[in-house]
């Protein structure tokens, strides 16, 4: 049941980074990407502390979860920075497409780091929400790789290492404190950098006032609180696949919000991404999907899952 709550407070998260992709969009119009970032996880950071997520007794108490926050929160800040800078020498689609990889690595790194063998359902899941992925995103081939390309498959690993950390840690310390951390070592990193790596503008627009604070209290605040408690019940695999929904949620919501419809192809890859998520949540093939069924001792597919496959 928790596996289920956890998972379903993933999709909502993936519900608010789609809705917000159109506002964060317009903004940066009027504002230099390094400077949005750090006004947006500043605002995350003063939210969570003042919202009284926990208190001192509460950090002292969680003090073990410091450290893993501080490197989680080097890696998310991490994804977006080069998700950022790589944008200006590619393509929107690709841009897309090679930041959804995040997904594939997600598997590799966990079974590469913590041996954490994903079950053969979450990999078909993946690699069927992948080829989704790509008829959403690309219009064609991706062709050469350029640096603006480089740069976003940094962005995809940094992402990856972010939801395999935080997946084994969120399940060993007090995930309040690790999201606190995570925030404010975003913050910290951001603020550091924006007066130099980029040249600074901005232009007070209502646009860029809303984006600041639906992105900092909604997308970041919230989210991130709630993946540090999701990743306590459910697989890092299984987040990744969930989070390759957030094009699904942008289109429906452009549809319902600008009516703007789907191509054919997009919508065949948005069917597919969607299908991908139904044959890991449901598992129609459970009987031989499930490592159980056929004869694997229960503690080598509870060292193989993190221990929550039955949660």
């Amino acid at each position: 049941m928790n596996r289920r709550r956890a998972d379903a407070a993933l999709a909502v998260n993936t519900l608010i980074w789609g809705s917000t992709f159109t506002v964060v969009k317009v903004a940066l119009r009027d504002i230099s990407p390094v400077l949005f970032l750090a006004l947006r996880f500043t605002l995350a950071a003063l939210a969570l502390g003042s919202f009284g997520l926990i208190g001192w007794r509460g950090i002292f108490a969680g003090r073990r979860a410091i450290l893993p926050g501080i490197l989680t929160g080097v890696l998310l800040f991490a994804g977006f920075l080069f998700q950022t800078l790589g944008l200006q020498y590619t393509t929107a689609p690709k841009s897309a497409f090679l930041t959804g990889l995040t997904s594939i690595l997600v598997p590799l790194l966990a079974a590469l780091v913590y041996q954490n063998k994903p079950q053969l359902g979450d990999v078909l899941g993946l690699l069927v929400a992948t080829a989704g992925l790509g008829l959403m995103t690309l219009e064609s081939p991706i062709g050469s790789v350029g640096k603006g390309d480089w740069l976003t498959l940094l962005c995809a690993v940094a992402f990856a290492g972010h939801i395999v950390s935080l997946g084994h840690f969120s399940s060993k310390v007090s995930f309040e404190v690790l999201s606190v951390a995570q925030v404010g070592t975003a913050a910290a990193l951001a603020l550091s950098l924006f007066w130099w790596i980029e040249p600074i503008r901005v232009a007070w627009h209502p646009a860029v006032i809303y984006a600041i604070l639906i992105t900092g209290l909604l997308a970041t605040a919230l989210t991130f609180t709630v993946q540090a408690w999701a990743q306590r019940h459910t697989t890092a695999t299984r987040t990744a696949l969930i989070y390759m929904l957030e094009p699904v949620f942008a289109w429906l919501i452009a549809y319902w919000a600008l009516g703007e419809g789907l191509a054919g192809r997009a919508a065949v890859g948005a069917g597919l991404i969607l299908a991908g998520v139904v044959v890991v949540e449901v598992k129609p093939m459970h009987t031989w999907l499930h490592p159980l069924s056929s004869g694997v001792p229960r503690e080598d597919y509870n060292n193989a899952t993190g221990g929550r496959a039955e949660e």
